[in-house]
């Protein structure tokens, strides 16, 4: 179970300032929920929720841990934090089993971990799992096709589009090329079959 704590005050901010002086915390490291908010004629009161991110951080750890256990891995975890975003890479004497094919026994342990924590946190927390170093050669491999299809729309001015992905790699896509200045990204479909659609610019 996560923690989490209850504070009060006249405003939001007067709330804020309670948890982060009482945990000894900047602002950046906590979550923070309005729980409840009553107004009178004669005062104010706000009530707020209060998680700290590195209790969510070990909480994942555990629950990645305990999931694995169960499935009858042995794993080692190493923690690194990047844009605010946590990704667990997880060490295994079975990794290909771990990935699956086209990674979807990975998506699948991600699917499960988020629905366990946005059951305890009721907010979005961004986090990767991957397996070795297979979710960054992935990415990789997406962003350096992302280049040369945009190269090749720049010279034929025809749109390309992409095979379909989930929101992660879409977002991997829009990002990598968001500065070009010969190109653009739309997203287009419905999921699960959403891909990128990369546009020559006018």
């Amino acid at each position: 179970m996560i923690n989490k704590h209850n504070y009060t005050g006249k405003t939001y901010e007067e709330a804020v300032n309670k948890a982060k002086i009482d945990l000894q915390e900047l602002e950046e490291n906590l979550i923070i929920n309005t729980k409840e908010e009553k107004k009178t004629l004669l005062s104010k009161k706000v009530e707020i929720e209060v998680i700290e991110k590195r209790e969510i951080k070990e909480f994942l750890k555990k629950e990645i841990k305990s999931i694995l256990k169960d499935m009858g891995f042995e794993v080692e975890i190493e923690m690194t934090i990047n844009n605010d975003t946590t990704t667990y890479r997880l060490y295994s004497t079975n990794d290909a089993l771990l990935i699956g094919k086209d990674g979807k026994n990975l998506k699948a342990l991600t699917t499960i971990v988020n629905a366990i924590l946005t059951k305890q946190i009721n907010n979005n927390y961004r986090f990767l799992i991957d397996v070795s170093d297979y979710k960054e050669k992935n990415d990789r491999r997406i962003e350096r096709l992302a280049k040369k299809l945009a190269r090749e729309v720049k010279e034929t001015k025809v749109e390309t589009k992409m095979d379909s992905m989930n929101s992660y790699q879409r977002r991997l896509v829009h990002n990598v090329l968001t500065n070009n200045k010969y190109v653009y990204t739309e997203s287009v479909g419905e999921e699960p079959n959403r891909c990128v659609v990369i546009k020559p610019r006018d």
